[in-house]
């Protein structure tokens, strides 16, 4: 991979990493908005923290225009309806507290000059799989998240990781390889995770699975296959190998089957036209941070961002 060893992408899935700050610092507020700013203080720390330890080049917090796309929806209609709020029109079950925080986060990002990307009908996922594609092989590319989705775009051929923040947040995230996924899953690419987590399911997302089919099965038949569209072809052609109950309930998922891998599937291609994804070297609207700051008691946060800037 001929790319300049100095230049990184960072790509943040930023709804994973605000609700992580949410739960993850104590209740603060203080400034004239009254406003509670624990993930807003606890967001800007993460900045800090991994641009201080990776020194990407070029960072994007990634964000939900749509959290639950309706053409996932369509094809699988529980996918994430347990996040859906009481009154739908809400939208997502998002607590009291940090709904009026999301708002000061993405004001934040524009005073740092950090680009926020979202694109109406598709979720911070997509965003990040268009754009870790479109920079494969340009430069490495980290993916910042707490789900495990998103695996499935690791790729060591490009330097595409996964920095997993779900045990050690951003401080001691596991990072994510096709030597972990080996490891850890008993697959060997992120494609091939892909396939996996379409037969094993996932309950946080809605997604049945096929019955009896868990990590470890689900695992074994792709790599027995080579992928998901192997095992389904081995079993429309009554391949031994695949009997019993296994057969059955394969057989039972065929619906499920046909739909999995596009709802499973993050984007690839969505436009997103020209964008300069440039860390910038130093806060980009001092103004407006200030004024964030003074409104919000958040001086400290600020601050530490300018330093990881300036550092680099």
């Amino acid at each position: 991979m001929s790319v300049p060893a100095t230049e990184r992408l960072l790509l943040l899935d930023s709804a994973s990493l605000y609700f992580r700050a949410f739960y993850g610092v104590p209740a603060r507020s203080g400034g004239p908005s009254g406003i509670p700013t624990n993930a807003v203080a606890g967001f800007l720390d993460m900045i800090a923290t991994l641009v201080t330890r990776y020194r990407p080049t070029h960072l994007v917090a990634c964000w939900d225009d749509d959290w639950r796309p309706q053409w996932r929806v369509d094809a699988i209609p529980t996918y994430k309806a347990h996040r859906v709020a009481e009154d739908a029109a809400d939208g997502e079950d998002v607590p009291d507290e940090l709904e009026p925080q999301v708002p000061v986060i993405a004001a934040a990002l524009a005073a740092i000059g950090v680009p926020r990307i979202g694109a109406a009908d598709y979720e911070a996922d997509d965003v990040i799989g268009t754009l870790a594609m479109r920079y494969r092989g340009r430069m490495p590319v980290d993916v910042v998240t707490g789900d495990r989705d998103l695996f499935q775009l690791v790729d060591d051929a490009s330097g595409t990781r996964v920095l997993y923040t779900a045990r050690g947040g951003v401080r001691q995230p596991d990072v994510i390889t096709e030597a972990f996924l080996e490891e850890k899953y008993g697959v060997s690419t992120g494609d091939a995770y892909l396939d996996m987590a379409a037969l094993r399911g996932d309950t946080s997302d809605g997604l049945p699975g096929v019955k009896g089919i868990g990590e470890k099965t689900a695992a074994a038949l792709i790599r027995e296959f080579g992928s998901l569209a192997g095992v389904r072809e081995a079993l429309a052609a009554g391949d031994p190998r695949i009997k019993g109950a296994r057969r059955s309930n394969l057989e039972a998922a065929s619906d499920y089957l046909d739909v999995a891998p596009l709802v499973v599937r993050v984007a690839h291609d969505f436009p997103v036209g020209d964008l300069d994804l440039h860390l910038p070297e130093d806060i980009a609207d001092p103004v407006a941070m200030s004024r964030l700051a003074l409104d919000h008691a958040l001086t400290g946060p600020f601050d530490r961002v300018g330093t990881a800037l300036r550092s680099g």
